[in-house]
């Protein structure tokens, strides 16, 4: 099945953006690598679950928890959680239940379950609480923008911050573009140009790595390119 997502801003600058999505019925889909990490909260019948989900490497299938609600916070790459060694996270994901009626225990302290209309009260409240902070080298470093460190000091930082290496977080987002251009309507052989792979056959296993698709299984309708 499909799903169909709602998107917003979030007025907290360490949130990329905040999202909703619903299912109808079950079964899987495969899910795409990403660079980023989040919290889902999962809402099924009677159940509710925050999940803390880390960057995922390559393209896995998932299954669909079957009539259920979602609401998702997509983090920046810069922001981590201190308590929360990143690198623990990478491919996998802490859930978390209901402790007490619509609130969850996590990291000593208990927290309501945030609504899609709430996201930016309790990103504020876990920022307040010292569990949410934000490093600006990483940050900078994704930006172009030139740092005083070493090599290796940058490299340990992304490590620490995104469980990631600055090189895994380009190829994951190089490919996230290239789907992008190929969705829109740009021809395969361009969108591995503008993408900046070297050749076509470098933009296949990269989309088979971290969508599960070939370039061709990624245009819409499956038009020919």
């Amino acid at each position: 099945m499909k799903f169909s997502f709602e998107y917003r801003p979030s007025a907290s600058p360490l949130v990329d953006s905040v999202w909703r999505s619903y299912s109808i019925g079950g079964g899987s889909f495969i899910s795409n690598a990403v660079s980023q990490w989040e919290m889902v909260v999962t809402k099924q019948k009677d159940a509710i679950t925050l999940s803390v989900r880390g960057p995922e490497t390559h393209a896995s299938s998932a299954p669909i928890p079957e009539d259920a609600e979602f609401i998702g916070i997509v983090f920046k790459h810069g922001v981590f959680m201190p308590q929360l060694p990143k690198s623990k996270l990478v491919d996998h994901a802490i859930h978390l239940g209901e402790h007490i009626k619509n609130s969850f225990h996590f990291l000593g302290s208990t927290w309501e379950f945030p609504t899609f209309e709430n996201v930016d009260i309790f990103i504020n409240r876990l920022t307040q609480a010292g569990q949410l902070d934000f490093d600006q080298v990483v940050d900078d470093t994704l930006r172009g923008r030139t740092q005083d460190l070493s090599l290796r000091s940058v490299q340990r930082r992304f490590l620490y911050v995104t469980g990631l290496t600055y090189k895994s977080i380009q190829q994951i987002e190089r490919a996230h573009h290239a789907s992008s251009l190929i969705q829109s309507g740009v021809p395969i052989p361009e969108a591995a140009y503008q993408a900046g792979y070297f050749d076509q056959a470098h933009l296949t296993n990269s989309l088979r790595r971290f969508y599960g698709q070939t370039p061709a299984q990624l245009i819409p309708f499956n038009k020919s390119a």
